[in-house]
């Protein structure tokens, strides 16, 4: 598995990257295995101010529906709208999906 140094992993399984002053966050490929088909992804809005640690996401595979964790506190600035047509991902980096920025 090819691991980015770019990038930071939290313990739930997602990780972040800061490109351009902003957190880009996603889920690792450990999270993708381990749910399955992903059917739905709950985006969270631009504007929401989240706390570290607190859920501001969801995922629905054929297996389970897992929360999302804000890695750090902050304030969503945008998501990434193309997970609604097409929830599995429809962009990859090299050890996860794109969730949301």
């Amino acid at each position: 598995m090819n691991v980015p140094e770019d990038l930071r992993y939290t313990s739930d399984h997602e990780w972040a990257r800061l490109e351009d002053g902003k957190l880009r966050i996603g889920i690792t490929d450990y999270a993708q295995d381990a749910l399955g088909d992903v059917v739905f992804v709950q985006l969270p809005e631009p504007g929401l101010t989240v706390g570290a640690g607190q859920s501001f996401s969801e995922i629905e595979s054929t297996k389970s529906v897992s929360d999302i964790f804000a890695p750090v506190a902050g304030t969503v600035v945008e998501v990434n709208t193309e997970l609604v047509d097409a929830p599995s991902g429809s962009t990859r980096i090299p050890t996860a999906r794109d969730g949301s920025a």
